[in-house]
């Protein structure tokens, strides 16, 4: 979603969108799926409690207007169950919020986690690895970035490095 004279807040490379997790999963279905999160394995009876799919608009520290769509899957870490989630039930249930919200399978994608005790802590998610027994997916604390220094780190990656003396023209 882009409103005329706003920029799209990207996917970060370490970031996974809900599309992308989810055609991971439709390839191991019957797998169970296992969350990692602060180095350790979320329980086996987590609950997926709510799924919110939200639209942002806001301006960055450099006062450039940002925009952009966001998909929230909160996870309760309790357990609650006999038996791992598999892919099919968390696709599923997300199947299931599609089915009355839009949801953009190329939105920005964060996670809640909370134990019910704990306040509740926003993560990223990285690319899930396909094990033999079991898909896992990383969770890591989704951290605060200034997006003009990040772009600017983005165009100065595209420009290429420097390969002449300081003070050559490429070079300050």
């Amino acid at each position: 979603m882009n409103a005329p004279g706003n920029v799209n807040v990207s996917v970060a490379a370490d970031d996974i969108t809900i599309g992308e997790l989810l055609e991971a999963l439709d390839r191991h279905p019957s797998s169970p799926l296992t969350f990692r999160c602060e180095g350790r394995r979320l329980r086996k009876g987590y609950h997926v409690t709510e799924v919110k799919a939200g639209t942002f608009a806001g301006l960055d520290c450099g006062a450039n207007p940002e925009a952009w769509m966001e998909i929230f899957v909160q996870l309760w870490d309790v357990d609650d169950a006999p038996e791992q989630m598999t892919a099919r039930k968390f696709a599923a249930i997300i199947g299931k919020v599609a089915d009355h919200l839009s949801l953009d399978r190329s939105a920005r994608l964060t996670f809640e986690v909370s134990d019910g005790v704990q306040p509740m802590q926003l993560h990223r998610a990285a690319a899930p690895s396909i094990g033999a027994d079991e898909i896992v997916v990383a969770l890591s604390p989704r951290p605060a970035s200034c997006k003009p220094r990040d772009r600017w780190l983005a165009e100065q990656q595209a420009a290429g490095s420097c390969c002449g003396p300081a003070g050559s023209p490429c070079c300050p």
